[in-house]
């Protein structure tokens, strides 16, 4: 019988992720049939019984998420360009949506990093989080979470071009993965997917003839975006679920 990282497991487990689990081990907090594990890279068998201590799970607890309408002109991440402010600088109490919401708004940031993004022209739905859990479900390369986006393009679109965007193109030599497209309406699409290649949309629209004029992301998985004004943000709530 095969033994795996206790980190591994404790992530395969989804009490946190691989990267929380390793600091939680060198914490000392985390048992392997009731006993302390606490040396990184420790093994042990998915049969036995692997648990975080009561510490831990404070700690896991306290990891927040938020939900951010990014406006145009900010980057997902700090290292996208230089040049231009974080989506992660609008995350303040002034910039806090209390509409369906009793918190203060006041929190640690730290560690609060984007899982997934949006270009620096496009706008909507940012997902920001301290839980290594939700970004890997979000991000992780065979997330199930579905992605939608409402596209406004310029330019015709054959049936057969449409049949395209929904399965056929190629990016950067990979074939993409089935996607759900329709009209919104006359000049507006309608994409949903579950993946997220740079500027994937953009292309895919590109390939097809169409130039885009505006990008909203407005739902990942279970939850949308809602009536979240632009450069404002709300916390996930503990019953939602992506």
């Amino acid at each position: 019988m095969e033994q795996f990282r206790v980190s591994k497991l404790l992530s395969e487990l989804g009490l946190c992720s691989r990267r929380e689990a390793d600091s939680y081990i060198e914490q000392g907090l985390v048992t392997v049939d009731g006993k302390v594990v606490s040396e990184l890279g420790s093994r042990a068998y998915r049969s036995q019984k692997i648990e975080l201590r009561l510490d831990a799970q404070k700690q896991q607890a306290a990891r927040v998420t938020v939900i951010l309408n990014k406006p145009v002109g900010f980057i997902s991440h700090r290292d996208d360009d230089q040049e231009y402010q974080p989506a992660a600088s609008l995350i303040t109490p002034e910039n806090f949506y209390a509409g369906d919401s009793k918190h203060t708004g006041r929190f640690n940031t730290k560690g609060l990093a984007p899982a997934g993004r949006l270009d620096i022209d496009s706008t909507g739905m940012l997902v920001l989080t301290q839980d290594g859990r939700i970004a890997k479900l979000l991000i992780g390369e065979n997330s199930p979470i579905e992605k939608e986006y409402l596209v406004r393009v310029e330019g015709k679109l054959s049936f057969d071009d449409l049949d395209l965007l929904r399965h056929g193109l190629i990016l950067d030599d990979q074939p993409l993965k089935p996607a759900k497209v329709s009209w919104q309406n006359e000049d507006q699409l309608r994409f949903v997917l579950r993946e997220g290649r740079k500027r994937q949309i953009r292309r895919m629209c590109e390939l097809v003839g169409l130039r885009v004029l505006g990008l909203k992301r407005v739902r990942m998985g279970r939850i949308s975006l809602g009536p979240l004004p632009a450069g404002q943000w709300r916390f996930l709530r503990p019953e939602e679920r992506f």
